[in-house]
């Protein structure tokens, strides 16, 4: 027990020299706690004994790559242990779930991995550090990750920038991404606006206008040029907010008529009509009821 006592310290105080120090990097990390692994302790754990790392910031894995892990795992294996913590039931990954996706694929249903006792805290931080430095994180995502490893190391983000090696306006604009409505930043997480038009809304305090420009970047295919030229003006916003709602009102009787006609959900704007349907079957429904040949 003591043993193990000293050996927990004497890693804790090596990570601590690592998250403390500029710069930080995950490949140090990593490496630290392969290089004082011994073979021994690498084991074999069952893929359906593993849970994702609670503080993992991705969400979303990329299908195609991961397919591509899959296929490099069958050939070769996999070619490095993962990360992980025992707990109450089975284990928490705390790097390398993307090595654990790719194997399930793969048809393995095992894999290598190192069992370390890590705080919280550290979990965190290991997660963090991996995804950022690793991984294609979407814009939220990556806000999300600036965020937590800010408030967990207390530093201010110019601190956060330099032991990253980003620019400090970089980390700004990131988390300012945070203030933006929760629908508007499923937008740009889904990639529906892009970074330049989301840094321009992010600097804007009117959450209704915020949404309303996020809908006439989308519709509209408003420029970021055209969006700050909007932005930098309350008077044009106010004026073609106007012309807008007066066009949409003066169809919105033929809206309605075609959506009962039709059964589904019908819009008119920028002088086009969209026809929403669910499916192929209830796109012959609806070009039926319009005595269309399909």
């Amino acid at each position: 027990m003591e043993n193990n006592n000293t050996k927990r310290r004497a890693l804790g105080r090596g990570l601590e020299e690592l998250f403390y120090n500029e710069p930080i990097d995950y490949n140090k990390v990593e490496e630290k706690i392969l290089t004082e692994s011994t073979k021994d302790e690498i084991q074999n754990i069952k893929i359906s004994e593993l849970r994702s790392n609670p503080y993992q910031p991705r969400k979303v894995f990329d299908e195609n790559a991961l397919n591509e892990l899959a296929v490099s795992i069958k050939e070769h294996g996999v070619f490095q242990p993962i990360i992980a913590k025992k707990s109450v039931k089975g284990y928490e990954i705390i790097a390398g779930e993307r090595r654990v996706k790719a194997s399930e694929l793969a048809g393995l249903e095992e894999v290598p991995a190192i069992v370390k006792d890590f705080t919280d805290e550290e979990m965190m931080e290991i997660a963090l550090l991996e995804n950022l430095q690793r991984e294609n994180l979407n814009a939220i995502e990556e806000a999300n990750a600036y965020k937590k490893l800010q408030e967990n190391l207390k530093i201010t983000q110019e601190e956060l920038a330099s032991r990253l090696g980003k620019s400090r306006s970089h980390i700004t604009n990131m988390i300012g991404l945070l203030t933006l409505p929760e629908e508007v930043q499923k937008e740009i997480s889904n990639k529906n606006i892009t970074m330049g038009h989301a840094r321009v809304l992010s600097k804007l305090e009117d959450k209704n206008q915020i949404k309303e420009l996020t809908y006439k970047i989308k519709d509209e295919g408003l420029s970021v040029r055209e969006l700050e030229n909007l932005t930098s003006s309350p008077e044009k916003f106010a004026r073609t907010h106007k012309v807008k709602k007066q066009i949409n009102e003066e169809y919105s009787y033929i809206q309605d008529e075609l959506c009962e006609k039709l059964g589904t959900k019908v819009k008119i704007k920028s002088n086009k009509i969209e026809i929403s349907f669910v499916n192929g079957n209830d796109l012959n429904r609806i070009l039926e009821v319009m005595n269309l040949d399909k």
